[in-house]
This record gives structure tokens, sequence and C-alpha cells, in this order.
């Protein structure tokens, strides 16, 4: 059994911030031990070092922080090429951009090349586990998972499900939407650390007999992930009021088809009344809160203050490519702008948390990611706080774990994640200086 450690500054959780700031726990001087894969043991390189075997490889990256990888909970890998194409709405956006764009996937290669672009970009920016929606076409998911296997990335992922108001060349069948995805999932779901998620793309694009097919599936197999959008744009919830008589509101839409439940997350949740909110609490369903995004396309400003009332689980999410950057860190600066603009202050000592193990716990997967906890999976992230010259700067005067925190999540970007590890193994460096491998004194 080999044996590495990781010495470094180290932020992990005991639980919400935001309730309890002692929740935070970080080691100055700390160190991961992994062993195949896992996460051993980690905290205080003083209480710690006399565990690790002789024969162990110590990795010294002091003067810098390891934190567990992020998780991104929505994120559109087909709209890669598409990131950052301009559009007066969210609709107009995705008639002439992204199904255009979408439509290329139906060629295997295509969806091959994107997908392993698309999951570097993701470690680039010390991403280690994502919600991945791909097209409607099998071969889509398909390349995504073989890309995310091939680098033994945690990742959940599905076919787009979509038989109407889309353009024909992107829609599919309540029936063929049920049988492409349960082959997906009798192939991909719990091989090795790929998850499947049921994924219809939001209301107005399924009939309803595509959502019962949908509810039907998720009866099935209860261990999936389901994800979908809810509530994102003003026009969109008039449209599916419109589409769906008969329902209160657009959650309870996803509600009468069994779509509520944990495991699932609806990116956005903008539009959401009070009672929308408890029933997210009630269920355990996920709102993946995606700013770069809502202020993008103008949807609107999500409103952390009802979310936290309510106890509607929350994390953060990316949205490319409405969103603007793969960067958990950009999306951090961002969410803490938007709660801002609605009179709440989000801490960065929170941020990383909703990005890290509030996320993983809210997707019945804290036992395994969003933690340096012993036996978690050694899915981690060391930053850099001299990764440029004004980030250097500021964080030569930081006074406090959110002092830093703060800086890392407004000044930082891809350039401040220095590696990335996934079950162990380095997936991204950003320089290749192997003479910083040396081994470190045990005194």
């Amino acid at each position: 059994m080999t044996q590495s450690a990781y010495r470094a500054s180290l932020l992990t959780f005991a639980g919400d911030p935001g309730l309890a700031p002692q929740a935070a726990v970080h080691h100055e001087d700390g160190v991961v031990i992994v062993e195949d894969g896992r996460v051993s043991a980690a905290g205080a390189w003083s209480a710690l070092a006399a565990q690790l075997r002789a024969d162990a490889t110590v990795h010294d990256r002091r003067g810098k922080l390891i934190v567990p990888g992020f998780i991104d909970t929505h994120i559109h890998f087909p709209q890669t090429d598409m990131i950052a194409s301009p559009a007066p709405g969210l609709l107009p956006w995705l008639e002439t951009y992204t199904f255009p764009t979408e439509r290329r996937f139906e060629d295997r290669a295509h969806a091959e090349d994107v997908a392993r672009f698309f999951v570097d970009e993701l470690l680039a920016c010390g991403t280690t586990t994502a919600l991945v929606y791909c097209t409607v076409h099998p071969q889509s998911a398909d390349a995504l998972f073989a890309a995310s296997h091939a680098r033994n990335v945690r990742m959940v992922a599905g076919k787009v499900l979509m038989d109407r108001h889309c353009p024909e060349f992107l829609r599919d069948t309540a029936q063929s939407a049920y049988d492409d995805s349960a082959a997906l999932i009798g192939r991909w779901h719990n091989r090795g650390r790929q998850l499947y998620a049921l994924t219809p793309r939001f209301a107005p694009t399924s009939t309803e007999a595509q959502l019962e097919a949908c509810g039907a599936l998720a009866r099935k197999h209860p261990d999936v992930f389901i994800q979908s959008h809810v509530a994102e744009n003003a026009d969109e919830v008039k449209w599916v009021a419109d589409l769906f008589p008969g329902h209160r509101s657009y959650l309870d839409v996803y509600d009468h088809y069994g779509l509520l439940r944990r495991r699932a997350v609806y990116g956005h949740c903008i539009w959401l009344d009070d009672h929308d909110r408890r029933r997210m609490a009630q269920t355990g369903a996920l709102a993946a809160h995606c700013p770069t995004s809502n202020l993008f396309l103008g949807s609107g400003l999500f409103d952390f203050d009802k979310a936290t009332a309510s106890g509607m689980p929350v994390s953060l999410a990316t949205d490319v490519g409405g969103g603007t950057s793969f960067s958990m860190l950009q999306t951090m600066n961002e969410a803490h702008k938007v709660a801002r603009m609605g009179g709440h202050h989000l801490s960065a000592t929170r941020m990383f948390w909703l990005a890290t193990a509030g996320a993983a716990a809210a997707l019945d997967l804290a036992d395994r990611i969003g933690t340096l906890a012993p036996a978690s999976e050694a899915d981690f992230v060391v930053l850099d706080p001299a990764a440029t010259p004004l980030l250097a700067r500021r964080t030569a005067h930081v006074e406090s774990l959110e002092d830093l925190l703060f800086a890392f999540a407004l000044l930082g970007d891809d350039r401040a994640v220095y590696e990335t590890y996934a079950a162990g193994e380095r997936v991204h460096g950003r320089d290749d200086r192997d003479s910083l491998d040396s081994r470190v004194p045990r005194g």
C-alpha cells in the first residue's frame, strides 16, 4: 500500500460555518495522508507526522492551502464551445446558440473531443465533481463518462430529455428517453466513480408523458440523481403556467411526477415562492445557485435570506455556457455580490463550504467527497495565495482565515489552482516543477 503526504495549510469543515463559525477547521501547518486513493488521515502536521512510514513520499506545499475538491452542481458540457455568446434573454439564447451547438453532438468524435477538453478545464479550475448536462444524444453521455472514467474523476451526468418545444433534430420521445436513460444507467451508474442523473432539460421541453417516464425511472432507481431547471426566468415561469394548468407552481410540476427528493438538483430557483422553498426543504431537493449565468442572462437575483429561512439546501454552480467561467472561485465572487444586492452578507468561509462539504452533504455523498475525512476519496485542490501579483500582495496582509478565503474568492481564478488531485492522483498541475516534490524532514 503506497503512502503519500501533502504538507500545507488545510481547510475542512465539520458543519455549516454559517450556523457555527467553528465548523471551519483550519490547520496552519497541516498534512493530508493518502493511501491507495483515499485519505487515511488529515490534520496538524505535529500530530500526524509520526504516522508516516519510512517509505512515504512527502510533498512540501507549505505556503499554500489545501481544500477539498470543488463540486459544481450544474453545468452543460455541450455548451463549452458557445460560452460568452450574446443574446437578449434565456429563450432566444437557447434558440440562437444552444440548440445549434448541441446538434453537433450527434457526431461521436465531436462529443469525445469536447468531453476531453471539458474534463481538463474542470480539473484546471479545481473542480473534481460536477453535475453535468449532456445532449439528447446518448453518445454525448457516453463520451462524457468515458472522458471522466479515464481520469478517474467522480462525475454525475445524464442525457438530456426533450420531446417538445425544441428543434426536431434534438427531439426524442417519452419511450426513447426512457430506453436511452435506462441503458445509460446500466452502462455507467456506479461504474468506477461515475454516477447517473435523469435529466429532463426543463418542464417546457418535456410532455407529460415524458415526465411520467422520467418519474417511473426515478422510482425504479432510487439511488440515481435527478437534475433539471426551475424558476430561472420570469418569462419561463409564465410559459410553464400556460403549459401545465392546474399546478400551483413551476416546482409543483416536478413534484407531481415524483421528481423532488434527495439527490434531485434544480438549477437557479430564483422565482420560487415561500411554499416552493419549504417544499424543497421538506424533500431534500437541492437548489444550484448559478450567479454568473443569472447575471449574464439577466434572469434575476437568488434570495439567500429566504433560502436560508426556509431551510432549503443550496449549492453553487457555474452553469457554463450561460455561466461565464468554469472557475468556482469566480462563481463565489459573483455569488457574494448577488447576495449583497439582496442585503445578505455571504462570507467566503460559507462559500467554500457551499462548494465542498455543503454540496456533498446535500448530494448524499458526504462520506466520499467534499471532505478530507479519513476513508474519503482523496479529491483535493492546492491553492496558491501568490498565484498573481495582486493576489500575492493582498494575501501577504491577511489577518484571518476569512480574509484569506475572501481574497481567493474575489481575486482568484484558475491561476490560483496550483494542483488538483482526484482519488489521490495528480490530475492537473499549473506547472510541472518536479523539484517541489522534495522529501520533508520529519522534525
